[in-house]
Formats: C-alpha cells, sequence, structure tokens
C-alpha cells in the first residue's frame, strides 16, 4: 500500500478558455467520467483547472487525452461524447495525441463534423488510400475500414477528382434464401446492402444522395452486377471482400479502368463461404502483397471504434482460436 501511494500522483492541467473547458467536459461532466473509467483515475475540476490523479503512468496518459481534445477544440475540431473513448484509447496504448489524428480528417461538403481517423492504424489507412490505386484493409469488424473508404470516396467525388462511386458487396449470406424474397434481383440484395446505404446518409444529404443513386453517380450492387464492366473514373469500394471466391475477386480487380481508385475491405476470420471454399481475399493477399502500387492495410482489436465490449469479444474468439 505505501509503494501504492508513492506510485500515485496528481496532475494539473490550466485551459484558458471556459466556453472550451465546457463543451470538453461535458454535460455534467461526463465527458470526464468516461476519462476517467477508461484511464483508470479520478478527475475534478474547478474553474480553469482540471486535476487528476491516479498512478503516475495513468494519470499522464489521462493528461495527454485531455490535452488532445481541447486542442482539437482550439482547432475548430467538434468533439461528441464518442470522441472521448477513442481518444483516451489512443493516448493510452499509442502514445499518441488526438489532435495530430484530426488533422487527417476528411471534410464532407454538407456535414457538420468532418471524418477523423480514432486511431494510428486509420489515419495510416487514410494516407495509403491517398497514395495508391489499390488499397486493401484487413482487420475486424468495427475498426472502420469500410467508412472510411467511403467517407474517401464522397470526398473524392465533391473534389470532382472522379466521376462516380460503385459500392459493393458479394450477397454470400443471402445464398439459397434469395429465391424466396419477393420481388427482382436487385429488391432481394438490397436489404444485404443496406449497411452501405446507411454509411452514405451518413455522410451526405439524403436528398442529395437520392439524387446521385438515381442518376448513377452513386451505385450499390452485388457484386456480380460488376461482371462484364469496366469502371473507368470511378471509386469502388468491395466491402465483405472475404466472402468472395478467388475467381470473383480477380474479376473484381480487373474491372478497374482509367482514373479509377478501389478499396477492398474484409475480415479473414469470418469467411461465410461453404466449407472447403478458399476466400478470394485470403487468395489475393497471398499473391498480391509486395506488388508495387498496391497497399496492404491492416487492423486490430485495438483500432475497434464501436462499444469497447467489442474488443474484449474479439480478443476472446482468438484466445479460443475461432
Amino acid at each position: 500500500m505505501k509503494g501504492a501511494r508513492r506510485a500515485a500522483r496528481e496532475e494539473r492541467i490550466t485551459l484558458d478558455d471556459p466556453a472550451l473547458l465546457r463543451i470538453l467536459c461535458g454535460e455534467n461532466d461526463e465527458n470526464l467520467r468516461q476519462i476517467e473509467e477508461t484511464a483508470g483515475v479520478v478527475i475534478s475540476a474547478r474553474g480553469n483547472e482540471i486535476s487528476i490523479f491516479g498512478n503516475a503512468e495513468a494519470a499522464s496518459q489521462a493528461r495527454r487525452a485531455i490535452e488532445g481534445l481541447y486542442r482539437m477544440l482550439e482547432q475548430g475540431h467538434q468533439v461528441s461524447p464518442e470522441d472521448i473513448i477513442p481518444a483516451t484509447r489512443v493516448s493510452i496504448r499509442e502514445g499518441n495525441n488526438i489532435a495530430e489524428l484530426a488533422q487527417s480528417a476528411i471534410p464532407i461538403k454538407g456535414r457538420k463534423k468532418p471524418i477523423a481517423p480514432k486511431s494510428p492504424a486509420q489515419a495510416a489507412y487514410l494516407r495509403a488510400i491517398m497514395a495508391n490505386d489499390l488499397v486493401f484493409a484487413i482487420g475486424p469488424a468495427g475498426t472502420g475500414k469500410t467508412y472510411l473508404a467511403m467517407a474517401m470516396a464522397v470526398y473524392a467525388l465533391q473534389r470532382k477528382e472522379i466521376s462516380r462511386i460503385l459500392l459493393t458487396r458479394p450477397a454470400v449470406e443471402a445464398g439459397e434464401k434469395l429465391g424466396f424474397l419477393p420481388g427482382d434481383m436487385v429488391e432481394k440484395v438490397n436489404p444485404y446492402l443496406r449497411p452501405l446505404y446507411d454509411a452514405l446518409h451518413d455522410m451526405m444529404d439524403f436528398d442529395q444522395t437520392l439524387a446521385h443513386l438515381e442518376r448513377g453517380i452513386i451505385e450499390v450492387a452485388p457484386l456480380a452486377f460488376m461482371r462484364g464492366r469496366t469502371l473507368n473514373d470511378a471509386f469502388i469500394v468491395l466491402d465483405e471482400a472475404q466472402n468472395t471466391t478467388p475467381s470473383q475477386m480477380k474479376m473484381f480487380l480487373t474491372r478497374m479502368g482509367f482514373d479509377s481508385k478501389a478499396v477492398v475491405t474484409g475480415d479473414i476470420t469470418q469467411v461465410d463461404l461453404p466449407p472447403g471454399s478458399p476466400s478470394g481475399l485470403i487468395h489475393a493477399r497471398k499473391i498480391l502483397e509486395g506488388v508495387p502500387g498496391i497497399n496492404f492495410s491492416y487492423f486490430t482489436e485495438r483500432d475497434v471504434v464501436r462499444h469497447q465490449l467489442v474488443q474484449e469479444i474479439i480478443r476472446a474468439y482468438e484466445r479460443d482460436g475461432k
């Protein structure tokens, strides 16, 4: 106990702008409570000063998180409750300041808040998309692979770097059940493509998204609809790529035309193909990794930006080997 007391220390931060400090603290200091729980410290705010009490390492990490969030506010970025835990995790695990990551934020027109990376791996992923025409993003669910790729696609469209966006998924999970669903093939697979539509609506005004979809500027379609096409001047995102076969993956990759960019995302631990069927994503990694102009970006449970329990669930399954 005496050693624990000696290891504990207090960090004090003086912040100049009372208005920004109120935003940082959150309603009823809810943001500070989240930092406390994540970093394992005790935080109190009085006047323009924040005090952090805990062991030396934890107090330093919490201080870095608070200073990073405050710097984001000073730079004009918005800080919402969902930013607090990722900012604290970055400070704890990576030693990074969240304000540094905010410099890579994607400014989407019509969206109040830019879309910013929440981990160094996400920031590196965005840089890879900017620098390469073909990027593979491999990692568990909840790491922002597809969402960030779609944000980059919308950003490129708004800057007129490309003329259309194509978002696609293999309709593997629907499988045999497709024939029993009402409507034509598009109506049958639309529920499976719903997550892509949801992400679009989060980035663009609903009416604008609908207009782009109607005019074909944005297309959301199952992977089978890509066969036989050449996609010029386009940003193409293939989601759930672990559920492609090697022949489907080859078909997709050879659709790329001039002035196009493609991002392929997937989780190789969640392959839904029939037993014995090889994954096109795993095969592509084997034969394409190291090819100039192709980037492979990897994510782990450390990059999960969903509920913090998701990280623990992923670790549990990894320990179980399934």
